[in-house]
């Protein structure tokens, strides 16, 4: 274990994990050397806590691991082969590891056959050294049963000493041993550790990264603080487990009660397994089966020659029983009446003799049958044994399907088919003669097909019933009618809303019912009636003090009625001369929901009779604006030119959600030299139908 670790363990101790759960040092260290162990990857190992301390030992713990590993694998090759050159290839860092402890303990053991000494003073790296002094001991650094002393300059400046004093170093802590103090004052290591440079302190050996464990062939060093345990790389297998000395042991599953032995049966353990004895044993003359069951042995079959020549064996139970022989006759003879002689067998006598129907011939010793139409005589079991047409004659008989029956064969049809008076082919069956389908049916060979009415579709369940077919509830049902669909059996039809709109000719389009012309609204004789989509409206306008109600309007607002109000100032009204109104107009327009709103929709049109290019040294112009009534900035004024005349444009530039009422207040101002000389107010009452139509 490197010393880097340990200083780790003594810094930290316990680390606090941001989920709550309290990780220490040594479970984060743990984890990384499993993980090592297990030739992960160190640098992308799923981390344990989310404190940076643990994922740190993690790492290291791992590296630290691998690198042993590698380098006990370079040391094994070194002292295996005796060459490291010419085996490693690459500059991974796990090569580089490998060949570094394999040259390492090359050095040691050269120095080891040249005599030279083991503890050389070449500059090598503190590993490399290690790996050197091992191979030149031929065994591990440092790892005396013994405990190690301090070095010799310690012991001869103890020696300086008085005695007195040197004899209570130990005693009075003035040695201030890092493990164990041996008296004069001399430190030593415990077992698995070595003394430091500085003669205190110890540190942990690595046997497995030395070479000096005694792990077999099959079993992995794994370094501990102050030793080193062997793992097995291999599993024990099926039956056996792995006991702490590293071995394997066979499990007893008898006595762990872990077998499957029924009540019936006792348990005998084997090694790596078990058996399942009977526990009731079969007596003399029995065998006993996999289920305990005790069956008798047939002695007779079993054994060769039970009973003695002469004699004839039968089987009871248990046993078996010899018999002095007595004639036996051959097949188709039986025993004559005084039991001397064999005579022929009539088979053919009896009310159905040997033949079973059939004509019976008796011979002597046999018999024959003379077999009707369509059976044959079977020389084996000397029956007559019914011929199978259709299987000796197949595609010849029938037209589609034959049947054997006993004796002779039957054709039949398919589905869709019925025989024929021949009882051979098959004739074409008319299914729609028996109305299989609920509306409409067509006859095809070997078959038939339902079809449906318009409005209606074949059922997809059995193909021959007609389901309505709900045209509301198709993908583009919600355009087929402009307001509501109305599904009926085979058809639909459409309906407007109850109020302000009727059916258009083609049944499925909504018209605006215009309730002024048709005389239908309840405006009074004061109000004047306005037509908006889907009803009216009633409404007065009434001139503001200094205005009258133009006499003759012309339509410069299009698409809507206009009411226009002139300014008619008093004598004398120097206020209502000044004021730059000049007028005031109140118009109605109605717009519907826009179903799909993908560009700016012009509703108003603002036409002046000001030309679009005035004389050049006249300096004027003519400002629209929006001063009320803007509802989310849904509205703006373009101007533009039309017929050489210039029109302010209102368009509506974001959609609008009905029902909703809107006044808009325009103003058209007269600039010039830029002041405004005077203006015209325009009120645009919208109403939105709550309908696209």
């Amino acid at each position: 274990m490197g010393p880097g670790i340990v200083i780790l363990f003594s810094l930290f101790g316990v680390l606090s994990a941001n989920v709550g759960k309290q990780i220490s040092i040594e479970q984060c260290c743990k984890d990384g050397q499993d993980r090592g162990t297990d030739n992960q990857d160190c640098t992308s190992i799923p981390l344990i806590s989310e404190s940076t301390t643990c994922r740190i030992v993690q790492e290291q713990c791992c590296v630290a691991v691998l690198e042993d590993t590698v380098c006990t694998s370079g040391i094994n090759m070194a002292k295996g082969q005796g060459g490291c050159d010419t085996l490693f290839t690459g500059s991974t860092c796990e090569i580089k590891t490998t060949k570094m402890c394999c040259d390492c303990c090359l050095l040691g053991r050269a120095a080891q056959e040249q005599g030279l000494p083991c503890d050389h003073s070449l500059s090598l790296g503190y590993q490399c050294g290690l790996v050197s002094r091992a191979c030149c001991h031929d065994r591990a650094p440092d790892v005396e049963t013994k405990p190690l002393l301090v070095s010799e300059k310690l012991s001869e400046t103890a020696t300086d000493k008085d005695p007195a004093v040197l004899s209570n170093l130990c005693s009075n802590g003035l040695a201030k041993c890092g493990q164990e103090c041996v008296g004069n004052g001399t430190c030593a290591c415990f077992q698995g550790y070595k003394l430091k440079p500085d003669g205190k302190n110890c540190d942990d050996i690595n046997e497995c990264l030395l070479g000096a464990s005694n792990c077999r062939v099959g079993e992995r060093c794994i370094n501990t603080l102050g030793s080193y345990r062997c793992q097995r790389e291999v599993s024990c297998g099926t039956g056996y487990e792995l006991t702490d000395s590293n071995n394997c042991k066979d499990i007893d599953e008898c006595e762990l009660g872990t077998h499957n032995c029924a009540p019936d049966f006792e348990c005998q353990n084997t090694q790596g397994s078990f058996r399942c004895r009977p526990k009731n044993q079969c007596g003399d003359g029995y065998i006993q089966d996999a289920l305990g069951n005790c069956i008798d042995i047939n002695e007779c079959l079993s054994q060769t020659g039970p009973c003695h020549p002469g004699q004839q064996c039968i089987n009871t139970l248990g046993s078996f029983t010899c018999l002095r022989n007595s004639i036996n006759c051959g097949r188709g003879y039986h025993v004559n009446s005084e039991g001397n002689r064999c005579v022929d067998i009539d088979e053919c006598k009896g009310p159905d003799g040997a033949c079973a129907g059939h004509t019976c011939v008796n011979l002597v010793g046999s018999f024959r049958c003379e077999c009707k139409a369509g059976f044959i005589f079977n020389s084996v079991s000397r029956v007559c044994d019914d011929i199978n047409e259709c299987r000796h004659y197949p595609g010849r008989l029938c037209a589609h399907k034959c049947e054997n029956a006993m004796g002779s064969y039957k054709c039949s049809c398919t589905q869709g088919f019925k025989l024929a008076s021949d009882g051979r082919n098959c004739d074409d069956l008319n299914e729609c003669e028996s109305n299989p389908c609920s509306q409409e049916c067509a006859n095809v060979y070997g078959s038939y097909q339902c079809y449906c009415r318009r409005g209606y579709q074949l059922s997809d369940v059995d193909g021959i019933n007609c389901e309505d077919i709900d045209e509301c509830a198709l993908p583009t049902g919600g355009h087929i009618c402009a307001y509501r669909c109305h599904n009926t059996p085979g058809s639909f039809h459409c309906t407007c809303p109850a109020t302000g709109y009727a059916l258009a000719p083609n049944g499925r389009s909504c018209q605006d019912i215009d309730e002024c012309v048709t005389g239908t609204h309840t405006c009074s004789e004061t109000e004047s009636c306005f037509n908006v989509q889907g009803g009216f409206r009633c409404l007065s306008f009434e001139c503001p003090p200094n205005y009258r109600r133009a006499e003759e309007t012309r339509a410069r607002i299009e698409r809507s009625d206009t009411i226009r109000c002139v300014k008619s100032c008093q004598p004398n009204d120097i206020s209502c001369v000044l004021d730059p109104v000049h007028s005031v107009s109140h118009t109605v327009i109605s717009m519907p929901t826009f179903r799909e709103f993908t560009k700016p929709e012009e509703i108003v049109f603002l036409r002046t009779m000001s030309p679009a290019h005035s004389f050049p040294h006249i300096s004027s112009d003519i400002v629209f604006d929006i001063l009320e009534g803007n509802v989310q900035n849904s509205f703006d004024i373009v101007k533009r030119q039309e017929h050489g005349m210039i029109v302010g444009v209102v368009r509506q530039v974001k959609p609008l959600i009905g029902p909703l009422n809107i006044v808009l207040k325009l103003a058209m101002n007269y600039v010039t030299s830029g002041v405004v000389s005077h203006r015209n107010l325009v009120n645009v009452h919208v109403f939105v139908s709550e309908f696209w139509f």
